[in-house]
């Protein structure tokens, strides 16, 4: 009896697994995405916004882990062969999103719920950012230029999330240790982001890219850029003791970036629109299009908060009703992934052409 158990349990069970078993490294990037436009909505006062998006970012964010975990103890070959090649540095995704839902819930005062998720990033950061590198640099097998991709910059991202996370905690901690370790997470996040962009930009330009290459993961190239805007704004915020910088420098540093990725957003349109509309690459739902709504979103707040610390109210402004673009953006990549697997199914049951018989 073909298709008895259609809709059992027995069914359910061996779709989750197969969901489970092609969970994307970067799969958090939906926890990322929702997460930083949720706090860009609060910020907005947009507060019933805001908290659904929390709370599915939340919600995303257990469903994930779960996923993650199973996937670990039984699928190990597979996440392995992932962490060892060119999307790797997409785990850090993690990291990120443990550090946003984190900066967010201290938002709202959760200050224990929110050390807790960075407790979590931080360890995750500290076994993957160094661990990735150190697996690339010595599995002694030699990674071609053209490997480098968009997710590289998550190593950045991941980095700067600790410095956000940590320099939001900071002020309710009564000592120094958090703001500083906030100031040197900036600093190094910042050198990490020339060498990555040394490397992307170098992939770009001396090595030929096809149309599809040019996935959305490219936009972590601004948005790393403006994580390390609000990382800065957030370690401002902080007593002159608590950070190791000068504050003239951090806030310099932070100006030079947002002006960095500003000027991005103009090319990587005009990159999407060389894929989709010269090249006809269709544009279809998938796991990397959140790494292209969470740059919107983490722009919007980065802008923001930049303006808030500078003094420069038009960019609290700019800011502020940027909220509302990163929330359509986010609106339209969730209803693609809605539509997803019922346009699979449809495409599945559609009757196919017989083949015509021999002559």
């Amino acid at each position: 009896m073909a298709g008895a158990d259609d809709g059992r349990p027995g069914t359910w069970r061996r779709a989750v697994a197969g969901a489970a078993e092609d969970l994307s490294p970067g799969a958090f990037a939906f926890v990322m995405a929702t997460g930083i436009v949720s706090t860009g909505l609060a910020a907005r006062g947009a507060t019933a916004t805001s908290a659904v998006l929390l709370w599915i970012a939340v919600a995303g964010y257990a469903v994930l882990w779960a996923g993650y975990l199973w996937r670990l103890a039984r699928r190990w070959p597979r996440v392995r062969a992932d962490l060892s090649g060119p999307r790797g540095f997409a785990f850090l995704t993690v990291v990120a999103a443990s550090d946003v839902l984190a900066a967010r819930l201290a938002m709202d005062g959760h200050y224990g719920a929110a050390a807790a998720l960075t407790a979590v990033g931080g360890a995750w950061w500290l076994v993957l950012g160094y661990g990735l590198p150190l697996l690339l640099i010595c599995s002694g097998l030699a990674m071609p230029l053209r490997q480098v991709n968009g997710t590289w910059f998550i190593w950045v991202v991941g980095t700067q999330s600790v410095a956000v996370a940590t320099a939001v905690l900071a002020p309710h901690t009564g000592g120094r240790a958090l703001g500083e370790l906030a100031s040197a997470c900036w600093a190094v996040g910042v050198l990490q982001y020339v060498l990555v962009a040394a490397l992307a930009l170098a992939r770009l330009l001396l090595e030929p890219v096809e149309p599809g290459e040019l996935a959305p993961p490219y936009w972590v190239f601004m948005g790393a850029a403006a994580i390390s805007v609000l990382a800065g704004a957030e370690i401002l915020r902080l007593p002159p003791a608590d950070s190791l910088p000068p504050a003239a420098f951090v806030l310099g540093v932070s100006a030079l970036a947002w002006s960095f990725c500003t000027w991005l957003i103009p090319l990587l349109l005009a990159l999407g629109v060389w894929r989709h509309v010269l090249r006809r690459v269709a544009a279809r739902y998938g796991t990397s299009l959140w790494s292209m709504v969470f740059p919107i979103g983490m722009y919007a707040v980065a802008t923001r908060e930049l303006g808030a610390v500078a003094g420069r109210g038009w960019m609290t402004d700019v800011g502020a009703e940027e909220a509302w673009a990163a929330l359509a953006v986010w609106a339209v990549v969730l209803a693609g992934m809605l539509a997803a697997p019922v346009t699979a199914l449809w495409h599945s049951r559609r009757p196919r052409p017989r083949a015509a018989p021999p002559a």
